[in-house]
């Protein structure tokens, strides 16, 4: 202990002349953790090693013997089936949350407006400056967990992502954006959603809707509804018809079901006059021409450098391009060929004249067919699982047009993919692993006896967050299943792999098992714990700041954030599925391991001396 205390010392000595006290610190803590371990637990971890770890295994031993009696091993296994059903009856009276992607509190909360397209950029500006206001109104001035409010006009404005930096002058958006979750004194910024909307639902004539940002894979809406026909004039009845008949129903939790389709689009025709046209000579293409040149320019030339060519456009400037009647007032000019092509001018307006109208802002295809698509956020404090089947039962008793398809689509539809390919994974790993143990073991039964632990193991998992109403989340729980079932399976072949080289020894059946389950418990529970406790941290967001522990003496402790809700599903899923697989481990494995041997006994008429053979 001196030699050990010394070097400590010098290596601490070391660091705190050069400066790094924080890792001066640390090598002091790792002597405190030596030093606690030298003269308190070395001697409790003996004792308990001696006395009490063995009294443990012997209780264990003496249940084991008690479920390998007569018929109780057909007890033990109905009892897991039961277990299974129950799990799945329970899971369904519960009811608790599913969601495709985890979502924790919002780091940042935009409010998106859209007015009628054509809308002048200053009337867009002056109706986002009033939202911006509500939106300070209900966060506050002075709230020290608000970071930024920060508006957006025609620009970076778009709900798309894909929208890049286009300008749409009758867009607009304000982000509040919070600071850290360590910051934010343990509230929560869910409740903004909820007051912002409230706040912004009564500004007449402007489409609003309120956001968070979105956690994982870009999805679409929570509520994605697609209407498809090949009928355009139908189509577009049909919709209507559709926002219509759920905006009656009031489903709770739908914030505000919108069409994308836009039939206002503000249009200016020039319609040419051919008659008035002709008379002057003038070709329709000529017309159309001198428009396309002085609005979207013509190139006259092209500059050059030492690198590469600039094309030179000309057309006529921003301010005649933006009035219609200096447009019109233009004069075209053009070759008479009547008049032996002498060269004229005449205005525009001469042979045409202008239509105001309203017009498509496009039509939208899938799969070659006319699609047009309805959809809505979900409330905050809502399932969007929940909000949607209800949507689901209430199009049953809608009256759907002949020849129009309705669907959902967005996060249901990526959430039913990605559903489809965790299972297709899910089978694949466990065929894989089903073909390693086959090789491993050289037979199908003891395989069939470790897969089975997982299959159960999904029991704990169900129960846990059943009980606890915990949100599951269908990429991340999967995703912990998979993690789960490679622990379950280690832990199964210790246990069986042990029972063989004792059958293989010459030990009784009953007796390999009993002495298997025993040494074995050790390990096994060893592995569970360990994964388990490392795995609380994650689950429950503990956040511990290192650095300024060994620096400041500040850990900066705190739970929860953004760590949590991405991590905290796969965490438990993990925690739940490894309590319930290590008792699965220890007492079905046994069980089924001697009803198995028995079996081959039977059926196969093998003796007790094959089948130590064939363990070996």
């Amino acid at each position: 202990y001196k030699v050990t205390a010394v070097i400590f010392a010098g290596i601490a000595a070391v660091w705190y002349l050069t400066g790094s006290f924080g890792l001066g610190n640390f090598t002091v803590f790792l002597f405190g953790i030596y030093s606690l371990y030298r003269f308190v637990l070395e001697e409790l971890i003996s004792k308990f090693q001696t006395n009490g770890w063995p009294k443990v295994q012997n209780g264990y031993k003496g249940m084991i013997e008690w479920c390998l009696e007569g018929a109780r091993p057909w007890v033990v296994i109905g009892a897991v089936l039961f277990l299974f059903v129950f799990s799945i009856i329970f899971t369904g009276i519960r009811k608790p949350p599913v969601v495709f992607f985890p979502q924790g509190d919002p780091n940042f909360v935009y409010t998106y407006i859209t007015l009628p397209i054509g809308t002048d950029q200053h009337v867009t500006d002056s109706v986002t400056q009033i939202v911006e206001q509500k939106v300070i109104n209900v966060v506050g001035e002075k709230n020290d967990i608000v970071e930024s409010i920060i508006s957006n006009v025609a620009i970076g404005a778009s709900e798309d992502p894909m929208a890049g930096t286009n300008a749409q002058p009758h867009l607009g958006k304000v982000t509040v954006a919070f600071v850290n979750f360590a910051k934010r004194h343990g509230k929560s910024t869910k409740e903004y959603l909820t007051k912002i909307r409230e706040a912004i639902k009564d500004i007449p004539g402007a489409t609003i809707s309120v956001n968070q940002e979105q956690g994982g894979p870009p999805t679409g809406k929570p509520i994605n509804i697609e209407i498809a026909a090949d009928d355009f004039e139908v189509l577009v009845a049909a919709a209507d018809k559709t926002k219509r008949y759920l905006d009656a129903q009031q489903i709770p939790g739908v914030e505000d079901l919108k069409s994308d389709f836009q039939n206002d689009k503000p249009e200016i025709t020039i319609k040419i006059d051919r008659e008035k046209a002709n008379r002057e000579g003038i070709a329709t293409g000529t017309i159309g021409l001198a428009l396309r040149n002085a609005i979207n320019g013509a190139e006259v030339s092209k500059f050059r450098d030492d690198n590469d060519d600039y094309p030179i456009q000309m057309r006529v400037r921003e301010d005649q391009r933006n009035n219609i009647n200096t447009l019109m007032n233009m004069p075209i000019t053009f070759r008479d060929m009547s008049m032996g092509g002498a060269v004229r001018q005449v205005p525009m307006s001469a042979v045409a004249s202008i239509e105001y109208s309203n017009s498509y802002a496009g039509i939208k295809r899938i799969d070659q067919k006319r699609v047009i698509t309805l959809s809505s956020n979900v409330l905050a404090d809502f399932n969007p699982n929940e909000v949607v089947a209800q949507i689901q039962e209430s199009l049953k008793s809608f009256s759907n047009p002949d020849g129009v398809e309705i669907k959902m689509t967005g996060e249901q539809e990526q959430q039913q993919e990605t559903i489809d390919f965790l299972g297709v994974a899910g089978m694949s790993a466990f065929g894989l692993i089903l073909m390693i143990l086959v090789i491993q073991f050289n037979s199908t039964s003891k395989p069939v006896i470790i897969l089975m632990e997982i299959l159960f193991s999904i029991i704990g998992v169900l129960i846990g967050f059943s009980l606890f109403k915990q949100e599951i989340s269908i990429v991340m729980s999967g995703i912990g299943i998979m993690a789960l079932a490679g622990i379950v399976v280690r832990n199964g072949i210790l246990l069986v792999e042990f029972t063989d080289l004792l059958l293989s020894q010459g030990v009784e059946l009953k007796a390999a098992i009993i002495e298997a389950a025993k040494t074995r418990m050790t390990p096994v529970l060893l592995t569970a714990m360990a994964a388990t406790l490392g795995l609380v941290p994650l689950a429950i967001g503990l956040n511990i700041d290192f650095v300024t522990l060994f620096t400041e003496f500040n850990p900066h402790i705190f739970f929860g954030g953004d760590n949590v809700a991405f991590w905290g599903p796969l965490s438990w899923t993990m925690i739940y599925g490894l309590i319930f697989g290590t008792f699965l481990t220890l007492f079905l494995v046994p069980v089924m391991y001697l009803l198995v041997a028995r079996l081959k006994m039977k059926l196969l008429k093998k003796p007790m001396a094959q089948l130590q053979t064939d363990a070996h």
